[in-house]
Formats: C-alpha cells, sequence, structure tokens
C-alpha cells in the first residue's frame, strides 16, 4: 500500500502484489508479534460485531484498519512513528531505517549473510553484503583470530585480537 497522485489528487493505492518476485517469500512468524496478531484480529472480529453495517469490509484481511475498519493512511504510519520515538527520547530514524536495524541484529549475531539477504527479499547477495558488510565486525575479528594463529611466531605470545 502507498500514497499516488492519481489525476492531481492524492490516494491511497492497495496492491497485493510485491515489489520485486524476492520480495514475495514466507518467513517464520515471531511468537510474539503472532500473539498481537491473533489478538488484533479478535479486536477487529468485535469491531465488526458493534459496528454493524457501518464497518468498512472493504478492506478485510487487511491488518491496518481502524475501529471502523478504513484502511490507515501509509503517512500516518511515518508520522507516528516520529511521535513515538520522540515521546520515548529516541533520537528520529525513518520507518524505513528499522529494516536496517534489523539486518544490523540479525548481522551481530551471528546470522550468517546469506539467510539477512532471504529476510530482506534482497534479490542479490551482493547487494546485501555492498550495504552491510562494514557492519559484520564479529567476522573480521573470527579472520583476525585465525590469521594470528596460523601466522604467530614461535617466540611471540599472542593470543588474539580482543574485541
Amino acid at each position: 500500500m502507498t500514497n499516488a497522485k492519481i489525476d492531481g489528487k492524492c490516494e491511497i493505492v492497495c496492491a497485493d502484489r510485491a515489489k520485486t518476485k524476492s520480495s514475495l517469500r514466507s518467513l517464520p512468524l515471531v511468537a510474539n508479534i503472532r500473539e498481537k496478531l491473533l489478538a488484533l484480529k479478535e479486536q477487529q472480529k468485535e469491531n465488526k460485531r458493534i459496528c454493524g453495517n457501518c464497518y468498512n469490509r472493504e478492506y478485510d484481511g487487511y491488518v491496518f484498519v481502524d475501529a471502523m475498519g478504513n484502511i490507515f493512511n501509509p503517512r500516518n504510519l511515518s508520522s507516528n512513528f516520529s511521535k513515538l520515538l520522540e515521546m520515548k527520547g529516541l533520537r528520529h530514524i525513518r520507518f524505513h531505517d528499522l529494516r536496517h536495524s534489523c539486518a544490523s541484529l540479525l548481522l551481530a549475531n551471528d546470522v550468517p549473510m546469506k539467510q539477512i539477504q532471504e529476510w530482506l527479499g534482497h534479490s542479490d547477495i551482493s547487494t546485501t553484503a555492498n550495504i552491510y558488510s562494514h557492519l559484520d565486525y564479529k567476522s573480521k575479528l573470527t579472520s583476525a583470530n585465525v590469521m594470528d594463529s596460523v601466522l604467530t611466531l614461535p617466540e611471540t605470545e599472542a593470543v588474539g585480537w580482543q574485541t
């Protein structure tokens, strides 16, 4: 879903398709997110019951609808995200930057670059590697320790690189 200008008027465009083929992927559902989604589904069911014919059923099946079944404007997501960051005393980042945070966390926790590529939906691993390889410090330390152990001279008492 996105905003687009159609005949000079800004409209929300819902597309049930992905940007690229690699964007169409299945990922495991994280347990606590699953619970929140199930609770949201129940809330939407209750909203439909309470609102009856006033509930907008045009967007049934969409996750992000308001209490009356109207789809959220994508711009509101970005705006509310900025407000949330400010409220929590966090520095401003774009909503899209959460992808980079996700990749950084995966990399910092030893998830292989190939798996990060698949998680992010990059069609080519070189895209992932080019964007995130500078963050792979643990891998560089591992390489340095291997080189240190292989190249250590007998009179050297080196025990590896420190973090």
